[in-house]
């Protein structure tokens, strides 16, 4: 039995709501979190001296274009529509598998080196199964916690077999969410075999809406189900929000990217005013920074903009437990209860930025950032110890991601 004691940290869980508790030990065996509290035994196990951190539940990204990291910063000024013709039509027809993998594996170990322990990688880059496969084995060799959402190559250009194909091919710390076009894209017609697809082999739904009518066709036609994760969600009519809410649907909020490519306001607010249960994701690297600490920020920032209620906690829960429910995943991350996955995340108190440490949850929302992630652990493995990625090579991976950044310039 593998056993690691996290010794003396001030835990922050977010079960039932966000608190902290100083002077706390943290015990995980065969990656599962066994024990929280004081004094608990070191006999046989490696410990970790966790004074002067933070412990917490790893973040949760529900929504990001992993393949996109090594386009990183290329359309920062986008609209929409200009991304889309870019990066989604231009430069996505020129990725090889071997490109696919880079980009996979830089995106996953860039969400490990900044707390992100479970991600959503919303995969429209299904040129070919090789091109798939490339992105599954990016995912498992970078050792992150993945949802990979599979999309269609087109919205017009179903895969019913290789959706099954995948279903079958994945396991461990790679789960399946079916990454709908819906009908804000594709057609009716097509967006209903998705849903019936999804379901016929368990898989959750996760679809992008912007602007009202999509929801309100899907709930036309008797799809909406707590299954489904809509993603941005900017201009949602109010009934639309309460279908969604009745449904027992999730939100993906990705605030930075909504704001800067102008897709609308960040619905953050009214989510939380309809009772829907919402969550962060960074969504684009080519435009807006990968790590979890600007999203709270942001979310902070846009939610308290029209509900002055919101707080820091609940920010804190959208990047943790709410995550891990819009993934299905509740049952296994997002908080610090035993029995669950030990996916954690020590952050450094004493630097600069969080020194006086008053209220610790509010410090991780609006004061935190890269420079305070010590060490992160997924599934009980060390994946970053000492503010360094100790399971990737990270020379082999640079060099990929340059090999295609060069491949796609010419």
């Amino acid at each position: 039995m593998s056993r690691i004691l996290i010794q003396g940290g001030l835990v922050v869980d977010t079960d039932p709501t966000p608190h902290a508790t100083p002077a706390t030990d943290l015990l995980v065996e065969d990656g599962v979190i066994a024990a929280v509290g004081s004094n608990l035994p070191a006999e046989g196990a490696e410990v970790i001296d966790a004074r002067h951190h933070l412990v917490l539940p790893g973040f949760v990204d529900t929504h990001r274009h992993t393949w996109q990291s090594v386009l990183r910063s290329t359309a920062p000024y986008a609209s929409l529509e200009e991304y889309l013709q870019a990066i989604v039509y231009g430069a996505a027809p020129r990725f090889r598998p071997e490109d696919v993998y880079a980009g996979d594996l830089l995106g996953a170990l860039e969400c490990l080196n900044t707390g992100i322990t479970t991600l959503l990688d919303w995969s429209h880059i299904q040129l070919s199964p090789e091109h798939t496969d490339a992105a599954l084995d990016a995912l498992r060799d970078s050792g992150i916690r993945a949802v990979f959402g599979y999309a269609h190559p087109a919205p017009d250009q179903r895969r019913p077999d290789e959706v099954r194909r995948v279903h079958d091919a994945v396991g461990g710390r790679v789960a399946m969410t079916l990454a709908a076009w819906g009908p804000g894209i594709g057609s009716m017609e097509d967006a209903e075999a998705d849903w019936r697809l999804a379901r016929d082999l368990g898989l959750r739904i996760s679809v992008h809406v912007n602007g009202p009518g999509p929801i309100e066709q899907l709930g036309d036609r008797g799809l909406l189900g707590p299954d489904t994760t809509y993603i941005h969600v900017n201009g949602v009519t109010d009934d639309e929000f309460k279908l969604m809410a009745d449904s027992g649907g999730t939100a993906s909020v990705s605030p930075i990217l909504e704001a800067q490519m102008r897709l609308g306001r960040p619905e953050v607010d009214r989510l939380r005013a309809f009772g829907v249960r919402t969550s962060l994701g960074a969504d684009a690297v080519t435009s807006v920074a990968g790590d979890m600490f600007g999203l709270m920020r942001a979310a902070f920032a846009f939610g308290r903009a029209g509900d002055p209620a919101m707080s820091a906690a609940d920010v804190l829960r959208m990047a943790t437990i709410d995550g891990a429910a819009a993934l299905g995943l509740e049952d296994r991350v997002g908080s610090l209860r035993p029995g669950k996955q030990a996916d954690l995340v020590l952050l450094r108190t004493d630097t600069p930025n969080l020194v006086p440490l008053r209220d610790p949850i509010t410090a991780v929302v609006t004061a935190a950032d890269l420079s305070n992630v010590d060490t992160v652990l997924v599934a009980g493995e060390v994946v970053k110890r000492a503010g360094r990625l100790v399971r990737a090579d990270l020379r082999r991976t640079f060099d990929l991601a340059e090999r295609t950044a060069t491949h796609l310039a010419e």
